[in-house]
């Protein structure tokens, strides 16, 4: 879209409000409002604001911590679950230096240049991401809870499916604003669902996990529910992932299929699937954030925790989905969860793909065992790995690796360490109810 044809658009859809939204290093969504009368200053100008407050993009050098917010015409959509006369829309910004140079800091320019690099090696690469998510009751205080009255399971329907309303609002309002919905439906657990978006150019599928997450979180509102993305919120019942597939492409050609090759892979799909491995345990940090992601990736709670491969065991990190085309080839990664910073966890799959295409970097031979069944003695025998099993393991990996920084720079590395290891010791220094339990009668 031209700057025209955004002004033309506010005008016809009788825009009052346009929400400027960006993210911060954690991934949460942030915005300033602005009218429609000063939407041409904002589309020539961009908007300062001061980003002392916002994780991760805090005092760089002598400039001070104003910043510059650039909005990109392409993100524009109008906002369905607000009022229909003084309508509000939203355009995703990246957040420069104030005197419009780009900001070291700014995780939405990580993964564009990310995919500029690709672009000027002929690839454009693709992600289609599937989200899962639980829809909880709130208190009277309309709080949060981790409770809920439906005990639906893997594909159940109403009424047994009690959050069924909610989730065909969120994916309504999702298809109004341009997101486009492969699939939806509810989840193994109680209150779980997930929302399949479609393959879609990885800053641009970005943008739509952004947009899943705030909708979800409206919409579920109105139907006086809250959507967590907490990876796992009750101990009892498996936690929510977000599936990642990867496809790349020169031009039309999806690059990864190739139907003489047993496993319908191409060359250059078992080598971007190598050049993520080798760096998954680094970018787990990323993919899996919180310390709570590291409850989830445990045996018996439904998620891969080694770091292995194949097209027969559905449940490795890496699954081959079976395909009837070439076109249709991807490689899923099943490790990450939704709770992530979509714009860096894409920019490091991708980053490390890519790697791996240039370094022809192999996988380890498929698994199609249950690695948990296998000896330890063994799995060292084999080079498979684990993924960390903390957020402090996770983070000391994303330091060790120097591909990391290469890819998100110093400036986000850094802050991003620095706020994780600061959010472990806090969790850390934290007497929990296990604890109490398990010791005060007994010491």
């Amino acid at each position: 879209m031209t700057k025209e044809e955004v002004l033309r658009l506010i005008k016809e859809e009788d825009v009052e409000f346009i929400r400027l939204q960006f993210t911060d290093i954690l991934g949460n969504l942030k915005n300033i409002a602005v009218t429609a009368k000063q939407l041409d200053r904002v589309l020539t100008r961009g908007c300062k604001f001061d980003a002392a407050a916002v994780d991760g993009t805090g005092t760089i050098g002598s400039l001070g911590s104003e910043r510059l917010l650039a909005p990109d015409y392409d993100t524009f959509a109008i906002f369905p679950w607000r009022p229909q006369q003084g309508r509000v829309a939203r355009l995703f910004c990246n957040v420069l230096m104030p005197d419009g140079k780009p900001n070291p800091a700014d995780v939405r320019s990580v993964l564009e240049r990310v995919c500029k690099e690709a672009a000027e090696k002929g690839y454009r690469l693709e992600v289609g991401p599937e989200c899962e998510f639980f829809l909880f009751d709130t208190d009277e205080n309309t709080y949060p809870t981790v409770t809920t009255h439906e005990q639906a399971g893997y594909f159940d329907v109403g009424p047994m499916d009690g959050g069924e309303n909610a989730r065909r609002d969120i994916v309504l309002n999702l298809e109004e604003m341009g997101v486009d919905i492969v699939a939806s439906h509810h989840e193994q657990a109680p209150a779980q669902h997930e929302i399949d978006l479609a393959h879609e150019e990885a800053l641009h599928a970005a943008d739509n996990i952004q947009t899943f997450r705030l909708a979800a979180r409206t919409i579920a509102r109105r139907h006086g529910l809250h959507a967590t993305f907490m990876p796992r919120p009750r101990e009892e019942e498996n936690g929510s992932g977000m599936h990642l597939n990867f496809s790349v492409h020169v031009g039309e050609k999806n690059l990864f299929g190739d139907g003489e090759d047993a496993m319908g892979l191409s060359r250059e799909a078992y080598w971007f699937m190598g050049g993520v491995m080798k760096h998954l345990r680094a970018i787990c940090a990323v993919t899996n954030p919180l310390v709570n992601s590291y409850k989830r990736l445990l045996p018996g709670a439904g998620a891969p925790f080694y770091i292995a491969w194949s097209c027969r065991n559905r449940n490795q990190m890496f699954r081959i989905p079976a395909t009837m085309q070439d076109e249709g080839t991807r490689i899923e990664l099943r490790s990450p969860d939704t709770a992530c910073n979509p714009y860096l966890a894409l920019a490091l799959c991708l980053a490390a793909g890519l790697e791996g295409i240039r370094e022809q970097t192999g996988p380890m031979p498929a698994l199609d065992e249950d690695p948990a069944k296998i000896s330890l003695e063994e799995l060292r025998e084999r080079k498979i790995e684990r993924l960390p099993k903390t957020l402090l393991e996770a983070v000391e990996e994303f330091e060790r690796d120097p591909f990391v920084r290469r890819v998100l720079g110093d400036a986000i590395t850094d802050r991003y360490a620095k706020i994780k290891r600061a959010e472990w010791e806090a969790y850390h220094s934290h007497v929990s109810d296990w604890e109490l339990q398990e010791y005060l009668k007994k010491y």
